[in-house]
């Protein structure tokens, strides 16, 4: 296609799975001839920048405006980010993070890029009225690109958002950078071993993880790869040793890269309450390690095809998490390109490109 302007504007790049997808995504289309441009809020940069990826910081968020957070200063931060993209001349504009702002543009081609199931993320009726209320607010009558079909049916079908266009588009992926992380040195343990891979935190529901694998009977040594925030990591600690499991569960502390330790694995299992699209899940497979997983909203269900189709269960159902835990063990899936050829950046990238509506 005719090159065009793709410009992405963010909060900042300090965390960790949406902005690497952003960069990730930014650096595809530039590979494919675009003009890119990453517009941040404030000067917080934590990810490696890509080659050809140009990063702007236009120091909107800051002590003032985070002191006088309303309409009228949001209006004006997006007064000022739109008079710096109408200067790029973008043809695309894609929001992520930062909607509370970008919600106040009019630009002709803008995308509100959703990266989570906000629908599964509240269990309290008044914060899950307010998210809903908030969702309808910021994106009633806009263009919405969902990171799975998943948020994009619960978009609609839960939250009841009406846009004026939406569209369902996975993080694209690429295998060879991380069949080359890899392969670097990193304290993988010895032997056969499955593998959880998460912050230590309640939505991630390593008790529903622990409950099932004693129930499986596996011997295989299950690896817990994360970190927790506060006491998080005393109390699955507690929690393995109450299970008297503190002889076959691994916790090998945090961990920058963690794909030797997945690539290494028998099998990689999700017991999460709510995901987006589970990168794990999709990085898990790109390193031919095939996956079991809790068919929690959103994601999972589109990841796990083929054969991989038998492992993944219900939620709630922790027998049947224990069999598909027993069965992967005895005898695991080989992994095969099909299984995540719909991830790879030649699927998905185009369908970024085709956002760019011909004038």
């Amino acid at each position: 296609m005719t090159p065009k302007r793709f410009a992405f504007v963010i909060a900042d790049l300090y965390g960790g799975g949406a902005e690497k997808s952003l960069l990730y995504t930014a650096a595809g289309l530039h590979q494919r001839g675009h003009t890119v441009k990453v517009f941040i809020l404030r000067d917080r940069i934590e990810q490696p920048i890509p080659d050809g990826v140009t990063v702007e910081n236009l120091a909107l968020i800051n002590r003032f405006s985070k002191m006088f957070s309303t309409p009228l200063v949001e209006k004006w931060q997006a007064a000022r980010i739109a008079r710096t993209l109408d200067a790029f001349a973008a043809d695309v504009v894609l929001s992520c993070s930062c909607d509370k702002i970008t919600r106040h543009l009019r630009h002709p081609n803008l995308w509100f890029w959703i990266k989570s199931d906000i629908s599964a993320k509240f269990s309290d009726p008044d914060q899950r009225a307010k998210a809903f209320a908030k969702v309808h607010r910021f994106y009633t009558g806009r263009n919405v690109v969902a990171v799975s079909q998943g948020v994009k049916d619960n978009l609609l079908d839960v939250i009841g958002l009406r846009p004026a266009e939406i569209r369902a588009i996975y993080n694209p992926y690429e295998r060879e950078p991380f069949l080359r992380l890899a392969e670097e040195p990193a304290p993988v343990p010895e032997g056969e071993y499955l593998i959880n891979v998460g912050t230590y935190e309640p939505r991630k529901r390593h008790d529903r993880l622990l409950r099932a694998y004693k129930a499986s009977g596996v011997t295989t040594p299950l690896v817990l790869l994360g970190k927790g925030k506060g006491d998080e990591e005393a109390r699955l600690r507690k929690m393995i040793e109450d299970m008297g499991l503190a002889e076959r569960v691994i916790l090998p502390g945090y961990q920058t890269n963690p794909y030797p330790f997945i690539r290494h694995a028998k099998a990689l299992i999700l017991t999460s309450d709510a995901e987006g699209l589970p990168r794990a899940l999709i990085e898990s497979l790109l390193l031919g390690t095939p996956v079991v997983s809790v068919d929690c909203p959103s994601g999972p269900r589109e990841i796990l095809a083929g054969e991989l189709a038998d492992f993944l269960v219900p939620r709630e159902d922790e027998a049947a998490l224990a069999d598909a835990i027993a069965r992967m063990d005895a005898a695991p899936i080989t992994v095969t390109e099909a299984h995540y050829r719909p991830f790879l950046k030649e699927t998905v990238l185009p369908q970024f490109e085709a956002l760019a509506r011909s004038a």
